[in-house]
């Protein structure tokens, strides 16, 4: 995932042999779902889905869950979350310097992003509430990016297999999973104590954080505290409107929301950081609790 990953449990310490067995049950999907979808990998479904470009392709159950919730984000945000939009970073690199793409380049892009040009067929949901899977077809020269949702799904999932091993006695132990800042829980520390939070800073010279309490749900900040350009005194956020491939402008510099769910809670806070000067009215309208960093 890129980032710094933790499993912390309020358990006793003479189950440290249980906590261990949790931290590798975490590890171990969370490993699970990088392996299956990252796109720097040549062996794994991600691969397989792209080698087939212009061919209808059968999508397991998991898979059609994700491709769900890309195509419900791309309808809420207008087409602004798109999970084609990775082609992007062949025209920007976000490394803190000057060096801005080349109009052209990021033209040239642009006729190879659009979640309306895939071809998306979800089965149909089951009595159940569960999708079976679905058909895609990927136009040549198009790609999926699952960066944008993959690490708040796995945090998710961690907690879930978490929840299902850990033993009746210790069913009611608060568990948070943390992968580099997309939090889950399950609920309090312990004794309704809530989970205390730290929220990093979007400038790294700054000392102060915001501390918060969470005690059910999921946690999650969009921002662009380390991927950034600076041009004559303007900052370009590492944030890419994929109608027009430049960075979304007068956006926050960075939005926190706490809700139901990790993968929840970075949608809603990618989308307030895409709405640009809209940000707050937009977290106001979800009803969600939600921080707001400017400066």
């Amino acid at each position: 995932m890129a980032s710094p990953c933790e499993v912390l449990l309020a358990l006793p310490a003479e189950q440290a042999e249980l906590a261990r067995r949790m931290v590798r049950l975490a590890a171990d999907e969370v490993w699970r779902i990088e392996k299956r979808y990252s796109r720097y990998r040549q062996d794994n479904l991600y691969a397989a889905m792209h080698a087939l470009p212009d061919q209808s392709q059968s999508m397991d159950a998991e898979t059609a869950r994700l491709l769900n919730f890309a195509d419900q984000a791309w309808h809420l945000s207008g087409g602004q979350f798109d999970l084609t939009s990775g082609l992007l970073r062949r025209a920007w690199t976000f490394d803190g310097s000057d060096r801005l793409p080349q109009p052209e380049r990021v033209a040239a892009l642009l006729p190879l992003i659009g979640w309306q040009k895939i071809d998306w067929v979800s089965d149909p949901v089951n009595p159940a509430g569960e999708v079976g899977g679905g058909w895609l077809t990927l136009p040549a020269g198009m790609e999926l990016d699952f960066g944008g949702i993959g690490k708040e799904y796995a945090a998710d999932r961690a907690l879930g297999i978490c929840l299902k091993a850990i033993p009746a006695r210790w069913r009611n132990t608060g568990i948070l999973i943390n992968l580099g800042g997309d939090l889950a829980c399950n609920g309090p520390r312990s004794n309704s104590e809530p989970w205390r939070v730290g929220v990093e800073p979007p400038q790294s010279e700054q000392t102060a954080t915001l501390t918060l309490q969470l005690s059910r749900g999921g946690l999650a900040t969009s921002g662009d505290s380390s991927r950034y350009l600076m041009r004559d005194g303007k900052r370009y956020s590492h944030l890419l409107n994929p109608l027009t491939g430049w960075p979304v402008e007068n956006a926050p510099r960075s939005v926190t929301v706490a809700g139901p769910s990790c993968i929840q809670s970075g949608l809603v806070a990618s989308l307030a950081m895409l709405k640009g000067q809209s940000a707050r009215d937009f977290l106001v309208e979800t009803g969600l609790p939600h921080w707001v960093v400017d400066v």
